[in-house]
């Protein structure tokens, strides 16, 4: 079980928080702030979507985990027909743990608001595919009365370098910025983790030379020269964070929150896994001039590999270190470690553990 602090300000709780900016290299973050008093009170009844997805389950499952201690009211998803008959189990074992269900399609303007009914706060965890679907369903839910829209925001920071602006990945999400700008009734608290260490740690078998730890192999293609750190959250530590940022709904207020749960190069990674299996791997390099060539060809013929390498192209560079994190800002929460997550990697890789989750297991070790 988790237990979760508050963060108790020495200041007026009733004035914006964006008082910090987070800067690296020459640009800095702009976090909209306001001045006016807030009228959104503390969460009481969330709607998740994409609760079954690859970030969605372990977020659902933290505010699952918050709510058997006694945190929020109540809890619903709103999901698609296709989920309710591919993830029964899934959905069967979110009922048993009181989470009411609700399907329908993103674009249905009316079941989407029945959902609404009620609801305070949504948490959005959409997948990539369905983020500027986000721009309508922030407007019904103003018009329904909801509070606070958490965005799928999870991942690597929008705005980070002057030109972050012109990266393909990006531009979805910063349509949803823009729109979420022009609402004046509801609230909005983005997040932004870096990369999700769960999956960079991973084998990327078919394409090594993106960078992965195959450790049946014992081989690691490290990106870069292998000494640029890069700042992970753990995926269940984004499903924690999420959780304070809904408990210390002041601080999260109307803001863009940076958080992390270790920094690490490339090489640190390698020789914790190599610690880990007591061996010694065998390495190979992908430079950034390299990568940024497979990334040009990787659009050129359309492939879906193109964004994986944008990002990864960019967490190169150190477009992950901040200077500040808001890790603070939202009590303690107790993050794992690079130890942990090699550990997990390892067990993932060799069968100890299941190398795909579901919220059937997830929620049954709550």
């Amino acid at each position: 079980m988790l237990a979760y602090e508050t963060y108790q300000p020495s200041f007026d709780p009733s004035m914006s928080y964006g008082y910090k900016n987070h800067s690296y290299g020459h640009f800095s973050h702009s976090r909209k702030s306001s001045l006016s008093l807030p009228t959104y009170t503390q969460p009481n009844n969330i709607l998740i979507l994409g609760a079954t997805g690859t970030i969605g389950m372990h977020i659902t499952r933290a505010i699952v985990d918050a709510h058997s201690q006694g945190h929020f009211g109540r809890i619903s998803i709103y999901t698609s027909l296709k989920t309710m008959v591919e993830k029964v189990q899934d959905i069967c074992a979110l009922e048993v743990w009181g989470v009411e269900i609700f399907w329908g399609s993103l674009d249905d303007e009316t079941m989407f608001k029945d959902a609404c009914k009620g609801v305070d706060t949504i948490v959005s965890c959409l997948g990539r595919n369905a983020i500027e679907k986000q721009i309508p369903i922030m407007s019904w839910a103003e018009e329904m009365g909801v509070g606070r829209f958490f965005a799928s925001e999870y991942g690597t920071d929008i705005e980070y370098f002057p030109d972050s602006v012109h990266e393909p990945p990006h531009q979805m999400k910063l349509k949803v910025r823009a729109h979420m700008a022009t609402l004046r009734r509801m609230e909005h608290t983005f997040m932004v983790t870096g990369p999700y260490s769960d999956l960079y740690f991973g084998a990327m078998k078919e394409h090594p030379s993106a960078g992965g730890f195959d450790v049946e192999a014992g081989s690691a293609h490290l990106l870069g020269d292998g000494n640029m750190p890069v700042s992970f959250t753990a995926m269940n530590d984004v499903g924690k964070f999420v959780v304070a940022a809904l408990i210390n709904y002041m601080v999260s207020r109307n803001t863009t929150l940076i958080v992390h749960s270790f920094t690490a190069t490339p090489n640190e990674i390698l020789a914790e896994h190599e610690r880990q299996t007591g061996r010694s791997w065998e390495k190979n390099y992908t430079c950034v001039k390299t990568l940024r060539a497979m990334e040009k060809q990787a659009y050129q013929i359309y492939s879906p590999l193109a964004t994986v390498l944008t990002l990864r192209r960019i967490w190169t560079e150190g477009g992950t270190l901040h200077k500040f994190y808001d890790d603070s800002l939202l009590g303690f929460v107790e993050t794992e470690t690079l130890e942990d997550q090699v550990r997990l990697n390892i067990a993932k890789q060799t069968g100890r553990v299941p190398g795909g989750m579901s919220l059937l297991r997830t929620l049954s070790a709550v």
